[in-house]
């Protein structure tokens, strides 16, 4: 089977994508992959990295406000989809497969009008701007959520309610095999793993240096990982040391994490986005988590997904406003969940936490791939 994944922009849309791919090559070793994306998305460095050919095709949204950029965006919306169809003639796929971003439209556009068959997975309760646009020609949408679904004006025969795919590695180790593959000696008995997302979150940094400057640092026995995201890492890095954190041998900076599932296995609590991808590989994990959803996404999704979680006790939250001012509250509430009588806090929050999981995502997706392929050979 020869499939062409797309998606892109940020390790939402990315993610996604190559746990479809490594899933499909998982089940069919001589199954050919290729991927398109942009040429400034997060998909430059995970797609390589991943070992799958990445093709370019340049695309970008329309500003709400008016802007010349608006005009540009025009112009790439009608040529984009040439440049797709050339890459989809040349690499001859009998599968397309998108998981969100602005680059999914004209490569899934494109399939759709050869007659390639076509599947979109859309991880967040609301659709995105490129699913609601390729609703009617695409031939399948795997939902995370039920709701999405409501979202949505595609005949429902068209959507499947799957979860979210996980990348391979999450179930695979144990914590102590996880800190023992870091070169985590084993002085620390906590580790806290926090990240500002793919780009980067301002806000959420300046939150994680005040914890790191008023706990962490006073605290031998924890270990601290923490990802500023691409955007954002020279300014927090100069700011790290200002306030002298980089003296400190048990707190870490850096710009992304490459290997995720084994940083996430090995942690005791992760502060994180509230984007859906996210929610579902701490869910798989079982992980304490605490969240700090972004408010600049379509209909506060991430405030919602999270609060879902907050509601049921399976998860911390705090909104960005809420941490001005030396981000008190998230302090607390990391002191308290690595007091003693965090144990208890920590085990029930992972037990509630599963309950969200979805673990044999990856399994149906890839039987409905091979469906949609093999009834498409029928005709």
């Amino acid at each position: 089977m020869r499939v062409l994944m797309t998606g892109g922009g940020t390790g939402g849309h990315v993610n996604p994508a190559l746990a479809i791919a490594n899933t499909i090559k998982q089940n069919d070793p001589e199954a050919v992959i290729e991927y398109v994306g942009t040429k400034r998305g997060i998909e430059n460095k995970l797609v390589t990295k991943a070992g799958y050919k990445l093709h370019h095709v340049e695309v970008q949204g329309l500003k709400r406000s008016l802007s010349p950029k608006n005009l540009k965006a025009a112009y790439l919306a009608f040529t984009s989809p040439i440049k797709a169809k050339a890459i989809i003639e040349e690499f001859k796929p009998d599968l397309v497969v998108g998981t969100g971003g602005y680059v999914s439209w004209p490569v899934i556009k494109a399939a759709a009008d050869m007659g390639i068959p076509t599947a979109l997975h859309e991880s967040n309760a609301i659709a995105g701007v490129a699913v609601k646009m390729l609703q009617k020609c695409v031939d399948r949408i795997y939902l995370n959520f039920e709701k999405t679904g409501e979202t949505l004006t595609c005949p429902k025969e068209k959507l499947l309610k799957v979860g979210n795919p996980i990348m391979g590695g999450f179930s695979s180790l144990t914590k102590d095999e996880a800190r023992e593959k870091l070169g985590i000696p084993d002085k620390y008995k906590y580790i806290i793993l926090s990240y500002a997302g793919s780009m980067g979150a301002e806000k959420v940094n300046d939150a994680i240096l005040c914890l790191m400057r008023e706990f962490t640092s006073k605290h031998p026995e924890v270990y601290h990982i923490h990802a500023t995201g691409s955007i954002e890492l020279e300014l927090c890095t100069s700011q790290f040391k200002e306030m002298g954190l980089d003296k400190f041998e048990n707190i870490e900076l850096c710009e992304y994490i490459y290997d995720m599932p084994v940083k996430m296995a090995a942690a005791d609590i992760t502060i994180n986005r509230a984007g859906a991808m996210t929610i579902s590989e701490l869910a798989f994990t079982g992980k304490t988590a605490i969240f700090i959803p972004s408010p600049n996404v379509a209909e506060n999704h991430q405030y919602k997904n999270a609060k879902v979680l907050y509601d049921e006790g399976a998860a911390g939250l705090f909104e960005e406003k809420e941490l001005t001012d030396g981000a008190k509250p998230l302090i607390e509430e990391v002191e308290k969940l690595l007091s003693p009588e965090g144990e208890k806090i920590r085990a029930e929050m992972s037990e509630k936490i599963r309950q969200f999981a979805a673990p044999d995502a990856n399994k149906l997706i890839y039987k409905d791939l091979c469906e949609l392929v093999k009834n498409h050979k029928k005709k």
